[in-house]
């Protein structure tokens, strides 16, 4: 009965309610603004579902409180809507390292979802968001959770957190790109306010201010491929931009046409393909795009990193990556690698031992009755699950790392067996070794 009614929002007779809740009751229900009662039925006006979570740690299952959502409601959803658990949520949470901080700033909280995930690796919380509705909805699911150390604020991106620093900041911030037209709902949960990617901008701007030195922003958006300027140069532009320097590793997962965006956010408000009403709002967001010049958006994840100098700089297309719960340890495994052959030259990199993941597979493809391959790949089992195209000396290198011998003497044997120049070798292999490390193929033993 209280699945029918608070998981699927189905009204229920008030005295099953009362039996099944015999501490909280009705009436304590009402009181805490979850339900209502007519004609003897109690209506809910949130839904409390579980909510599953793993990390490399420990599998759990949180409570979390939202709006009703737009199957309880049977039709669109209000402007001040609170969302629960969505995919881009799952991302967040899936990315979101899992290191320890002293201090998490989560920006565009919602419903806390990202403020809880937060908290297992951070000794406080500061859980931000423009809607007063959704700070209390991640109170509650605090109190749901018995998860302490969660401040929330009202305000809008960096407003309530100025002259604070923070280790790390988390944001599934309102990035959806809505026509800013009369008519067109503007949903508290997903859009920002501003013309375009206008918000993700001003959180590319702002979000070096608020770190502390050393200190990672990992958050979402959408950035648009604009006049002709491809949407990940447009994101370096605003990296390059921000008056505190930033390491920056962009990841763009999809990539969508103006026609297609639309359709899918105009559905995510509730608004059904056969209404009238989704024909005018599709027309709204086909002329926004074409009015700006706009032919193509992306979405994807982006880590900043406070940096005295930088060091990082990777904008790339990987496409839709693996959901599970390991890939923010690989993410912090491979931005510690990065961090130790960063300051390298060439000469100090060769004189490093490395290793090949164990999730690292070859794979080598031959025309009939070829003797040499004409595709070597190399292939990732976890992470991101990358595929890389290789050459006979990479692969070579890639198969000698056994956590042995330093990789130039590595170079120097495959050179001497390949009847090819070591040093030409070495300086073919060594720029793409630093790039194995960072996308976690090879790891630094010493």
């Amino acid at each position: 009965m209280l699945g029918r009614l608070l998981v699927l929002g189905v009204a229920q007779p008030a005295p099953d309610v009362a039996a099944a809740l015999p501490t909280c009751g009705v009436d304590g229900l009402r009181r805490l603004g979850l339900a209502s009662v007519a004609a003897g039925r109690v209506s809910t006006a949130a839904l409390i579902r579980p909510q599953s979570f793993q990390d490399d740690a420990v599998e759990g299952e949180w409570w979390v409180a939202s709006d009703l959502d737009e199957m309880a409601l049977g039709g669109p959803l209000a402007e001040d809507h609170v969302l629960g658990v969505g995919g881009a949520s799952l991302t967040l949470a899936a990315i979101q390292m899992p290191t320890p901080a002293r201090r998490v700033f989560d920006l565009g909280t919602g419903c806390g979802i990202q403020a809880l995930r937060a908290r297992r690796f951070a000794d406080g919380v500061v859980a931000t968001d423009v809607s007063e509705r959704a700070v209390r909805f991640t109170r509650l699911n605090a109190l749901l959770n018995g998860c302490d150390g969660i401040e929330t604020r009202v305000g809008s991106l960096f407003e309530p957190v100025v002259g604070e620093r923070f280790d790390r900041i988390v944001s599934n911030p309102p990035f959806v790109i809505t026509p800013r037209a009369a008519g067109v709902p503007s949903y508290d949960y997903r859009d920002g306010g501003l013309v375009g990617d206008a918000l993700v901008e001003a959180v590319v701007a702002g979000v070096g201010d608020v770190l502390a030195p050393g200190g990672v922003a990992q958050f979402l958006g959408n950035w648009e491929t604009r006049d002709g300027v491809d949407g990940l140069e447009r994101m370096r532009a605003w990296v390059e931009a921000s008056p505190v320097p930033l390491d920056a590793w962009v990841v763009e997962r999809e990539q969508l046409d103006p026609l297609a965006y639309a359709e899918l956010w105009i559905r995510d408000g509730g608004t059904v393909p056969t209404s009238d009403r989704f024909g005018e709002l599709l027309a709204a967001w086909l002329d926004d795009f074409e009015r700006r010049g706009v032919t193509a958006i992306g979405f994807g994840s982006v880590l900043l990193r406070r940096a005295e100098v930088p060091t990082l700089s990777r904008y790339e297309r990987i496409g839709t990556a693996p959901g599970g719960g390991g890939l923010g340890g690989h993410i912090a495994a491979c931005l510690a690698g990065h961090d130790r052959i960063a300051e390298l030259d060439d000469e100090a990199l060769g004189s490093r031992v490395l290793r090949s993941a164990s999730d690292v597979s070859e794979a080598r493809h031959h025309r009939p009755g070829a003797e040499d391959p004409s595709v070597i790949e190399l292939r990732q089992g976890g992470g991101y699950a990358r595929v890389i195209e290789v050459d006979p000396g990479l692969a070579a290198l890639v198969g000698a790392c056994d956590g042995d011998l330093a990789v130039g003497v590595l170079i120097d044997a495959i050179a001497h067996l390949m009847e090819v120049d070591a040093h030409s070798l070495r300086d073919d292999l060594l720029p793409r070794v630093r790039e194995l490390v960072l996308a976690g193929l090879l790891t630094v033993v010493d």
